[in-house]
């Protein structure tokens, strides 16, 4: 059981570790629509206790909000 979970929490340093290295190029604005989306979600799940329809919705929430903040004038 021990060898599941050391196997599990490597697993997961090692995916956080590539995904938040994908973030390197990134402009401000695409920055800010992913954590928009990220907390959009995690919002929309505790609202709705854990639906996935409120997860994914509060997700789109997020991240049109997030795309929003700071954006550049025309």
């Amino acid at each position: 059981m021990n060898n599941i979970k050391r196997l599990a929490s490597t697993a997961a340093i090692v995916a956080a570790t590539l995904g938040l290295s994908a973030c390197a190029g990134m402009s401000t604005q695409d920055r800010n629509t992913a954590v928009g989306a990220g907390v959009g979600a995690v919002a929309g799940s505790v609202l709705t206790g854990g639906s996935a329809i409120g997860t994914v919705g509060g997700a789109a929430v997020g991240g049109v909000i997030g795309n929003q903040v700071n954006k550049p004038p025309r």
